[in-house]
């Protein structure tokens, strides 16, 4: 593709997240990094100095000369930082979830819609090898128990530590919540949550029983309080069990064949998901750009809404359950 296609892009937010963003977009033939910006100008120094990028004084001055924009921010500031870059008509791929509140996402999504521009939420599981395998299986899903658990992130000066804003249900379920939401295509119609903070002021251990309209059910269990760290997807079919363990990229499927047990390991190759996410993200803004129609990205804004609305439903049951039995974390 010619220089001139190319999508002109920067990132906003340098932290964790936005420092593999910036350096990914630099490695994208499809994109031209324009430059990135941080409310802090030490981390947008130091990773602008690592990868030989831009460093804009101002989100403005660096969104004027962008089509598209990463936004990866912490989540409570999503909205703020998203919604007058999508009113300039610039594309906004915001890192998940899509905000902290429902209301901050429907405002996000209306906007998008009212400026005609791409809204992309940052599930990158979504684009992960174990998922990209697990679509191409036939059938319907009857049950799926998801788990990912990790370590309690470690502190920042002056900040909270990455993610402890908002409660492990924002912070990590909802990748498997969004995953889950992807397979079954049914409304929710039952959810049984325990959560409990443990070392944190929100929900640091959630596991929820969610029970869908056409049958199927999903257990899903996240924690950030955990010594070994976990993601994997077990998925029962009409015919057949799929086990991912998207850490490891491996899993495998057990079927009947002749009236035997029959069971395949699955081994996957090696990708770089956030790159895809981003590449999509590129693509579709491109295709908009020369159709001038919206092209949605593999995750919408409306898939983000949808995430976080039933993340947040967790979140109330979850803070119900710890009131009726009167659990707080100990410090």
């Amino acid at each position: 593709m010619a220089d001139t296609a190319k999508i002109k892009v920067g990132v906003i937010g340098t932290g964790a997240l936005g420092r593999h963003h910036a350096r990914l977009y630099a490695q994208n033939p499809n994109a031209e990094m324009v430059g990135i910006f941080d409310v802090s100008a030490e981390s947008a120094a130091r990773v602008g100095a690592e990868f030989g990028l831009k460093v804009f004084s101002s989100w403005q001055e660096l969104a004027a000369e962008c089509d598209a924009l990463s936004v990866a921010v912490p989540a409570t500031y999503h909205a703020a930082t998203a919604l007058p870059l999508m009113e300039m008509g610039k594309h906004v791929l915001v890192e998940k979830p899509i905000a902290a509140t429902l209301d901050e996402a429907v405002n996000m999504v209306n906007t998008a819609n009212e400026n005609n521009v791409v809204l992309a939420v940052g599930h990158t599981e979504r684009f992960n090898q174990a998922t990209d395998y697990i679509d191409t299986i036939p059938g319907n899903v009857r049950c799926i128990e998801a788990k990912r658990m990790a370590a309690y992130p470690p502190a920042r000066p002056g900040l909270h530590r990455r993610g402890t804003e908002v409660s492990v249900i924002l912070d990590l379920m909802i990748h498997d919540l969004d995953l889950i939401l992807h397979l079954i295509d049914s409304e929710v119609e039952k959810i049984d949550v325990l959560g409990v903070p443990v070392l944190s002021d929100t929900e640091d251990m959630v596991s929820a029983r969610i029970k869908f309209v056409n049958g199927s059910v999903a257990t899903v269990t996240s924690s950030r309080v955990s010594l070994n760290p976990e993601r994997t997807v077990q998925i029962f079919h009409d015919n057949r069990c799929i086990t991912m363990d998207y850490g490891n990229h491996t899993g495998s499927v057990s079927s009947i064949k002749d009236g035997e047990v029959v069971q395949e390991q699955v081994t996957l190759g090696e990708k770089n998901a956030l790159a895809d996410e981003l590449n999509d993200f590129i693509l579709a803004v491109r295709a908009t750009k020369e159709s001038g129609k919206v092209c949605e990205a593999k995750v919408s804004g409306s898939d983000g809404l949808k995430a976080l609305k039933l993340a947040l439903y967790i979140e109330a049951e979850a803070r119900s359950y710890a009131e009726k039995y009167n659990i707080k974390a100990v410090k």
